[in-house]
């Protein structure tokens, strides 16, 4: 018997060294990002809407129209008023789908968009993991579904949108300037010429111009470049935006000049300003006035007047150092001056709650403050008589509270999305139907990203090569060298 009981330990004892061989601390991580990922999907299903392609089936049906030898912005979808409003070169950019079916095309375009979202988190969240000394893989295999779940991603997917793609073109400017700030710190001595050139950001300005292009609302990015001073982004997003027009009139001339002669000006095709998924400051003036129209004046006042705001803010976050935040100031303030801005356009909001989430854990950090050590200690770097950190002052589990408050209230209000329960259409329903508490949660999105516009905090130093002194000290010790 014993010896039966020993040869059967001896088959299992392959099994013992995978299992020892196993990261125990991995198969943990592992099941909670499942756990999130099921969490996600449970709220997609609780609060988002049912989902079809509904954009993608428009998309779709205009290209196959196009292809079929009709114009392109005489397509009208079935069942609907809405047409193709896109300029010419997204036409030509979506072209190929024509040869694939509906479905298909909605399910790689979800594909692109996660991939998409994933690198755009893997660029914001790796400073910040690296500073806290957190796994990236990790954080981001959490980060990237509880971004799906939120508004604006999980509306783009489910109804085939391209917002994320856009989001990404933009952002992988920011990455390019970051590497451009730092010199060519990635940059090796054996790396090949396409290697370098990418690598040194010489390229920023190309994903502005190229959503630019597609959609014309990141235009405004150009704004903020030649206010900031970064002349060759701003020219190199502007020569990129004017060849690819340029080029699109040569391929299709006759929907481009349809496009900006009539096509651009039809507000109406888009839908009604009033409508409750318009989450800009259009729809907010319209929905309160109760009316299907925006009054026109006073959107254009407080329009200007956030304008003004939001890139004098953008600049002030880049001359402080922190670009991410001078980006996010600036997609947030596109949203809410659009005359129409859909929920799913809102995809700003990502960036704005990581912003949020690192202050709050900077200000904790920071709350330590330095502490004394013995003069004659040569421990560590720095003046003598200052060491590492002390212990916490003044009531530190209080320090970045308010922004810890303000990142988790974000994610929540988006994830939750409370403008459906209140949803109503002129003329059949007026908009103050629920009383001040349901005008008030009709417009909750719009007035958060306002309120964002005028109050999310930079970090300062966050991006220390983006400071003007900084690149004047890494010029003058290139030069001594």
């Amino acid at each position: 018997m014993p010896a039966t009981v020993e040869r059967r330990l001896g088959r299992l004892a392959p099994v013992r060294r995978f299992a020892r061989g196993i990261d125990r601390r991995a198969v943990v991580r592992i099941g909670i990002v499942a756990v999130v990922c099921y969490a996600a999907w449970l709220a997609i299903a609780t609060f988002g809407r049912p989902y079809n392609f509904f954009d993608m089936k428009i998309y779709h049906g205009a290209v196959v129209w196009w292809a079929g030898g009709h114009e392109l912005y005489d397509f009208i979808a079935p069942r609907t008023t809405l047409g193709f409003t896109y300029p010419p070169f997204a036409g030509l950019v979506m072209l190929p789908m024509a040869s694939i079916p509906l479905g298909l095309a909605g399910w790689i375009n979800i594909v692109a968009s996660v991939a998409t979202l994933a690198i755009v988190l893997a660029a914001l969240l790796k400073p910040i993991t690296d500073r806290l000394g957190w796994s990236l893989w990790f954080t981001l295999g959490l980060a990237v579904p509880m971004a799906v779940a939120i508004e604006p991603a999980r509306e783009t997917l489910g109804y085939g949108q391209v917002n994320l793609l856009l989001f990404g073109l933009v952002m992988a400017d920011l990455v390019a300037l970051r590497w451009r700030a730092r010199r060519g710190s990635r940059i090796t001595a054996g790396d090949g010429p396409l290697r370098r050139l990418f690598f040194s950001g010489a390229w920023a300005g190309v994903g502005i111009g190229l959503a630019t292009s597609i959609k014309l609302t990141p235009a405004l990015f150009v704004v903020y470049l030649l206010i900031t001073r970064q002349w060759r982004a701003a020219m190199t997003a502007v020569g990129t935006a004017i060849a690819v027009t340029v080029g699109t009139f040569a391929i299709a001339g006759r929907e481009s000049t349809t496009y900006f002669m009539s096509v651009l000006w039809q507000t109406e095709r888009v839908g009604a300003a009033d409508m409750t998924p318009n989450q800009s400051l259009a729809g907010v003036l319209a929905r309160l006035y109760d009316s299907i129209e925006t009054p026109t004046l006073l959107w254009l006042a407080f329009a200007m007047l956030l304008l003004a705001l939001g890139l004098s803010r953008a600049s002030h976050a880049h001359a402080d150092g922190d670009e991410l935040t001078a980006f996010t100031l600036v997609g947030l303030t596109t949203n809410v001056i659009s005359p129409i801005s859909w929920s799913h356009h809102l995809v700003w909001v990502i960036p704005a709650i990581v912003i949020l989430a690192d202050a709050a854990s900077r200000r904790r950090t920071a709350s330590r403050g330095p502490g004394p050590r013995h003069p004659l200690s040569t421990a560590g770097a720095g003046p003598a008589g200052i060491t590492g950190l002390r212990a916490p002052i003044w009531f530190p589990t209080l320090t970045g509270l308010r922004h810890g408050v303000a990142a988790v209230g974000l994610y929540l209000l988006f994830l939750i999305s409370p403008i459906w329960p209140y949803e109503h259409q002129l003329p059949e329903v007026s908009h103050y139907q629920d009383g001040f508490f349901g005008a008030l949660m009709e417009n909750s999105l719009a007035l958060a990203i306002i309120l964002l516009v005028a109050a999310l905090p930079w970090r300062p130093g966050a991006e220390p090569a983006f400071y003007v002194e900084h690149s004047r000290l890494d010029r003058r010790l290139a030069g001594q060298r």
